[in-house]
C-alpha cells in the first residue's frame, strides 16, 4: 500500500516513525568593541553583537549550547556574560576570559565563540562590528 492509499491514522504513525533531520554542531563567532570601558557603553556593545548574531542566524536560546565571550585587558567593567543573561541566555552556560594582547590588535575589543546546535544545511554568518571589523575583513560583507 501506498502513502497515499494509507488511511489518515497510518499516515500519521508513518511520520511519526521518520527520524527527525540530525542537528549539527558548529560555531559562530563575532566581536565588537567599546569607546571605553564604561559598564553602559559594554553593555550596550554586547547587547547590540548578540542581537546582531541572533538575527542574521535566526538563532533562539535554546540553539545556543554554550557561550565563550574574550575581552581585552583594558575591559574590566562588566562581564558579557552578564549581559547576555538579562537578554534572556539563562540556561547557556558561558565563560569570560581575557584575550591575550598582540601588537596591532584592536582595543577594548570583546569577542564571543557561539556553540551551536542547528538543523543539517543551515548555514551560520559571523558579526564583526564596529572596531572589531579589522579582525575579519573578508567576513564583513558576508
Amino acid at each position: 500500500m501506498t502513502m497515499t492509499a494509507m488511511p489518515s491514522s497510518s499516515r500519521l504513525a508513518a511520520a511519526r516513525r521518520q527520524p527527525a533531520a540530525t542537528p549539527r554542531f558548529c560555531a559562530l563567532r563575532g566581536a565588537t568593541t567599546v569607546a571605553a570601558d564604561e559598564g553602559p557603553m559594554v553593555d550596550d556593545a554586547v547587547r547590540e553583537l548578540l542581537t546582531a548574531l541572533t538575527c542574521a542566524n535566526g538563532l533562539r536560546p535554546d540553539d545556543i549550547v554554550s557561550a565563550i565571550f574574550s575581552a581585552t585587558p583594558d575591559i574590566h567593567s562588566l562581564y558579557p556574560a552578564a549581559v547576555a543573561r538579562a537578554l534572556g541566555w539563562t540556561d547557556v552556560p558561558m565563560l569570560c576570559v581575557t584575550e591575550m594582547t598582540t601588537e596591532g590588535a584592536p582595543a577594548l575589543c570583546i569577542r564571543v565563540m557561539l556553540h551551536l546546535t542547528l538543523a543539517s544545511g543551515r548555514t551560520v554568518r559571523p558579526i564583526y562590528l564596529r572596531g572589531a571589523r579589522t579582525l575579519r575583513p573578508d567576513l564583513v560583507s558576508l
